[in-house]
């Protein structure tokens, strides 16, 4: 968990699958800290007008958990994110168990970038977000 591994330890089709429940604590704290106060996150009556029902997680939130889980337990801590790009495909509610799958598409040694993808289904099958990012990793340093 949250070990360096180097741009030489990755290989393409490397994956990893981990499942979260999303709670109210989450989006919580989430929306404590980015300020993101918008009424379909955190009011009920509000949010019971929409097409949804109900309130949803935050969107960047889930985004984010997929981040963490691709640094925590596929490719460490090295990389550095050039560009991310997550689209949220279905709603994510308090109390969604997500399973999120993320894996590495590509490997480019001339400039030392992977590109990573992900998708993220709730308990119900569901596509609820997929994204395309790419991490660079530094150059080896002369021996």
């Amino acid at each position: 968990m949250y070990e360096p591994k180097s741009f030489d330890d990755l290989k393409v089709n490397d994956r990893v699958s981990l499942s979260k429940t999303i709670t109210e604590a989450d989006g919580a704290l989430y929306i404590a800290a980015t300020g993101d106060f918008g009424p379909v996150h955190v009011d009920e009556v509000y949010a019971g007008a929409t097409r949804f029902g109900r309130r949803l997680a935050p969107g960047i939130m889930i985004a984010g958990l997929c981040t963490s889980i691709l640094t925590s337990e596929l490719v460490g801590t090295i990389g550095v994110s050039v560009e991310d790009r997550f689209w949220f495909t279905g709603p994510v509610f308090y109390g969604d168990t997500l399973t999120f799958d993320v894996w590495i598409a590509e490997q480019h040694d001339e400039t030392r970038t992977i590109i990573w993808e992900a998708s993220a289904r709730n308990e119900g099958g569901l596509e609820v977000m997929k994204a395309r990012a790419s991490l660079k990793f530094p150059r080896r340093k002369p021996s």
